[in-house]
C-alpha cells in the first residue's frame, strides 16, 4: 500500500515534539525533516488550521495543539471505558449465561469494544473489533438515539441501508421513527434485524459530559424472548450502565445542570 507523503511528513513533525522540547523553530524542524523552509511552513500551516499544532505569539515558535489533547483523550476514555465496564459484563453474562456486548461509535457504524460469551446465546455475528451497521442493531441504534438533529444528520447522510435479514429496517423515515422510540423508552431492540433467531436488547452509556459514550448489550435467542423476560432484561442492563455511567461522571454531569 502506497505511503501518501505529505501525511508521512506531517505525522513525522508530530513526532519530533516530546518532554523534552515542546517548542520548536521552523529552521529546527526544516533541518531535522530535511526539507525547504517552504514546505515545513505550508504542512505546519495545514497542522494549525485543524488544530493539531499552535504557534507560540511570543518566540514564534511552534507547539503541540490542544487537538491532540482532544484526541488523546477519546483513547484514554475508550480504555477506561473498557476496564470500568468489564466487570458488569461479566457479572451480567455470569448472572443470565447470555453474551453481553460493549459498543462504541466509530463514524456511522458501531465497534465492538468487549463481550463476554454467554453459555445459553448462540452468536455468529459478533467479536472484538467487529463492525455492526447502526441501523440494524440494538447498541447502534442505543448508540445515536441521543445525537442532536446536526449530529443525526451527519450520520444519516447518504447512509446505505443494507438488508441483513427480513426484518431490517430499510429506509430513513421508518429509522428515525425507531430512534426516537429508543430515545423515549431508553433502551433499544434489535429483533432478529441483524441475525436470524437472535434478539438483542442494548441500553446507552454516558459519561461525564452527559454524552453517549457506549452502548452495552444482551444477546438471547429469539424463542425464548417473552414479554416479562425483555422486561427484567432491560431492568439489568439499565441497572449496569447506570453504575458504569456513574463510574464515568456522568452523576457529576446531572449535578452539574
Amino acid at each position: 500500500m502506497p505511503i501518501i507523503q505529505s501525511v508521512e511528513r506531517a505525522l513525522s513533525i508530530l513526532d519530533l515534539f516530546d518532554e523534552y522540547e515542546t517548542e520548536l523553530k521552523i529552521t529546527d524542524i526544516s533541518g531535522r525533516m530535511q526539507l525547504h523552509k517552504s514546505t515545513v511552513h505550508s504542512l505546519l500551516k495545514t497542522l494549525q488550521v485543524k488544530g493539531y499544532i499552535e504557534q507560540n505569539v511570543d518566540n514564534g515558535k511552534y507547539r503541540l495543539g490542544m487537538k491532540l489533547f482532544e484526541r488523546g483523550n477519546l483513547v484514554i476514555r475508550r480504555l477506561d471505558l473498557r476496564s470500568i465496564a468489564k466487570k458488569y459484563l461479566v457479572e451480567l453474562s455470569a448472572k443470565t449465561q447470555n453474551t453481553v456486548h460493549l459498543v462504541i461509535l466509530d463514524g456511522k457504524e458501531g465497534i465492538y469494544i468487549e463481550k463476554v460469551e454467554g453459555s445459553s446465546a448462540t452468536v455468529l455475528y459478533s467479536r472484538i473489533g467487529r463492525r455492526i451497521p447502526v441501523h440494524c442493531s440494538a447498541v447502534g441504534k442505543a448508540l445515536i438515539a441521543n445525537k442532536n438533529d446536526r449530529e443525526l444528520k451527519e450520520i444519516l447522510r447518504g447512509y446505505e441501508y443494507i438488508q441483513q435479514t427480513p426484518n431490517t429496517i430499510m429506509d430513513e423515515d421508518s429509522f428515525v421513527a425507531e430512534l426516537e422510540k429508543v430515545k423515549k423508552n431508553g433502551f433499544a431492540i434489535d429483533s432478529e434485524e441483524n441475525e436470524p433467531g437472535i434478539t438483542c436488547i442494548a441500553v446507552p452509556i454516558w459519561d461525564h459530559t452527559g454524552s453517549v459514550v457506549a452502548a452495552m448489550s444482551m444477546s438471547q435467542h429469539s424463542a425464548s424472548v417473552s414479554r416479562e423476560k425483555l422486561e427484567q432484561t432491560v431492568a439489568i442492563l439499565k441497572e449496569a450502565a447506570d453504575k458504569i455511567s456513574s463510574e464515568l461522571g456522568y452523576e457529576l454531569h446531572n449535578m452539574a445542570r
